[in-house]
């Protein structure tokens, strides 16, 4: 293979910035100047990164009544806060999913015809979309962002000896603060709201909506599971005589690690014999559980360009010509081969504070070899 040397400077990698596919290079670019020319990452999430691949304006025109239709037309702070959810999950998905053939693509169209099918990677979208809701949600109503919401007085009442039945609960004596903490359950019942609402209206008994319901249940339900307790300490000299505790969310990343883990493990289903259920594909598998993510259809080949089922190919994408994995060469460029390229890039090395108060770098030259699928 031939291999060509490019210089980027450091004014330049300032606007060839990628989401990260080069940076197990350690080179933040997305677009490549190869004599002369410039070349595009395909499916690169930069490339769209502030564009929502749910159209929210579309699905409020498309809902004229019901809980979705008061949240579009009656509560502006919720919708811009469920908006911010949808993009927070896309984001997570295309982080997820940066390695694989199918790379969380973010072009409406192109998009549009991945969610007709109930694939695997289906499901985990479904999945990741209805948990960033519910996340956005929930942390806009423990800032203060978004008012109005209520908050879990559920807590406020637990006695002490539930710890033997739930070892997660603070060691001593404490008290729930319920309003203190991140109430989930809010942000779950919005994400219900605005997302299960109007697929339950249209086929309850269809498999795709059985299956797309699920797996919304089961990206909230990731969240869910995963709060955390935090505690401060009363007393004389911090003697923690009594704790205030209160639940938090962990870093949504943690949750699209935990959703990616049950992507990798999602059960195949088949409709019931009742028209109301679906049941694993094989007779030997167990049932799914409400967390585990579920898929009806194989997922197709994402190799090439293929607009009727949404694929951008893999042609032009940054691989790792050492790995044998998701992101090697060899899987990602479906055995078409690849191409290398030394980069050079200007960056800033060699820094120095100088007192007061001033940090003074030096300039190095650094090349790394970039590998791109053919």
């Amino acid at each position: 293979m031939d291999a060509c040397s490019v210089v980027v400077s450091s004014a330049r990698g300032a606007q060839l910035g990628s989401y990260g596919q080069l940076m197990q290079a350690g080179i933040p670019v997305s677009k490549v100047s190869v004599s002369g020319s410039v070349r595009q990452s395909w499916g690169s999430p930069s490339a769209a990164s502030n564009q929502s691949i749910m159209d929210v304006n579309s699905l409020c025109r498309r809902n004229k009544k019901g809980k979705m239709y008061n949240i579009c037309n009656n509560k502006p702070t919720l919708r811009k806060q469920i908006e911010m959810g949808l993009m927070l999950g896309q984001l997570e998905c295309q982080h997820q999913f940066r390695y694989r053939k199918w790379n969380c693509t973010a072009s409406r169209k192109g998009f549009k015809k991945v969610m007709l099918r109930d694939t695997r990677e289906t499901g985990f979208v479904n999945a990741i979309l209805a948990a960033g809701i519910a996340y956005q949600v929930t942390r806009a109503c423990s800032t203060g962002e978004l008012l109005g919401c209520w908050c879990n007085k559920k807590l406020k009442n637990v006695k002490i000896k539930k710890k033997v039945k739930n070892p997660q609960l603070p060691e001593g004596n404490f008290q729930w603060e319920g309003c203190k903490g991140e109430n989930v359950e809010y942000g779950i019942k919005k994400s219900k709201d605005f997302l299960d609402f109007p697929v339950k209206n249209k086929q309850r008994g269809d498999m795709k909506t059985l299956v797309k319901l699920h797996n919304y249940i089961a990206g909230r339900l990731a969240i869910k599971s995963m709060m955390r307790t935090e505690c401060k300490c009363h007393g004389l000299s911090g003697s923690c005589n009594l704790k205030t505790c209160w639940q938090k969310m962990p870093p949504f990343r943690e949750i699209g690690n935990k959703l990616k883990e049950r992507f990798d493990g999602a059960a195949k289903v088949i409709a019931g014999n009742d028209g109301k259920s679906f049941m694993p594909e094989g007779s030997t598998i167990k049932n799914p559980s409400k967390q585990d993510l579920v898929y009806s259809e194989e997922t197709p080949d994402y190799c090439d360009s293929n607009t009727t089922i949404g694929s951008v190919g893999t042609r032009g994408r940054i691989c790792n010509d050492t790995s044998m994995g998701e992101e090697g060469c060899g899987i990602l460029c479906c055995n078409r081969g690849y191409r290398w390229e030394n980069i050079t890039k200007e960056e800033s090395c060699n820094c120095e504070f100088i007192w007061c108060c001033e940090v003074k770098c030096g300039k190095c030259l650094n090349t790394n070899r970039v590998s791109t699928c053919l």
